[in-house]
């Protein structure tokens, strides 16, 4: 059952709904992580790191249960079966709006551990939030840029050393690490701007993926590769609020991450190259598949359906 309002006010109420839950979920999560922080114990962070992760999972649940009463969204999700909470994933996406992150939340919410985002290092100073990201375990990048590497010779390496000593935690506690490839969000200006080979997609990046994955080591052992399509238009985040994406449709395909995966991106031009052709053929299926999405009708392709038996 949905409540029928006007989109605008809808809207409001929404915001306003979002907005008191918010408010309502960060005041205990402040609290736990200020605990997290003054008790080095262990256990105890272990403990207070459950506790942040069901508040935040509260919080989604909440959002959620509000847009299913004020919108109409269709939703059709395929894939995604054989994912578990007690996995290790790096999640790839196209980032077409703001919208997708409300979206991944609501589909993934259970099913994946908390998705997580690589940060940079000098956020974990930003007031409030960055407690709340590093209570959370939200893993933090040292990245040095080239010109300071050449002067420093002695940093060379340093900097995956650090984030990979970041991401230890993760070697006992499932995580998904969330990461939109593209870098940011599509517009038809910066598709023009890149020369984009793919039909509504921009470039994809590989620097950061093989980052993570080098940083990450062999514990995250799949990816998570989601194609998010709307198909009557992408919205922006204030449609969506009020109700005015009638439909989205996610596809949802589960890789290993085999060993030839893994290398020294920065420092090996033959891993480099073979990992960019890689990752250009992941988007190049992507691009068909997201044509298929597009469409009145949504179409399996033949290996899809393969897939899904």
């Amino acid at each position: 059952m949905h409540v029928l309002v006007p989109p605008a006010l809808k809207g409001l109420l929404v915001i306003s709904i979002i907005a008191l839950s918010t408010l309502i979920h960060f005041v205990p999560l402040l609290f736990i992580a200020f605990l997290k922080l003054l008790i080095p114990w262990n256990p105890c962070r272990i403990l207070c790191t459950r506790i942040l992760i069901h508040i935040s999972f509260s919080w989604i649940r909440v959002n959620n249960w509000v847009f299913f009463l004020f919108h109409k969204t269709r939703w059709e999700v395929r894939g995604g079966e054989d994912l578990s909470p007690e996995g290790w994933y790096l999640v790839l996406c196209n980032h077409q709006s703001w919208v997708d992150i409300l979206a991944l939340q609501k589909v993934f919410s259970r099913k994946i551990p908390f998705l997580k985002f690589f940060l940079k290092q000098q956020l974990i100073w930003v007031p409030v939030m960055g407690l709340a990201w590093w209570a959370l375990d939200f893993p933090f990048m040292k990245r040095y840029k080239k010109e300071y590497v050449l002067k420093h010779p002695h940093k060379k390496g340093k900097d995956l050393e650090a984030t990979r000593k970041a991401c230890e935690k993760f070697r006992t506690t499932p995580v998904s690490v969330m990461n939109f490839v593209e870098g940011t969000r599509i517009t038809e200006a910066k598709h023009q701007r890149q020369k984009s080979p793919f039909q509504g997609l921009l470039r994809p990046k590989a620097a950061g993926t093989a980052f993570v994955l080098s940083a990450m080591g062999e514990q995250m052992n799949k990816i998570v590769d989601v194609t998010l399509a709307y198909p009557q238009g992408i919205p922006t985040f204030w449609q969506f609020i009020c109700g005015k994406t009638p439909l989205i449709r996610m596809h949802i395909q589960t890789l290993p991450i085999q060993e030839h995966l893994r290398g020294d991106y920065f420092n090996d031009e033959a891993f480099r190259t073979s990992f960019q052709n890689q990752l250009n053929t992941l988007w190049s299926e992507k691009e068909k598949r997201l044509a298929r999405m597009q469409a009145a009708v949504w179409v399996e392709s033949d290996q899809e359906k393969q897939q899904a038996a």
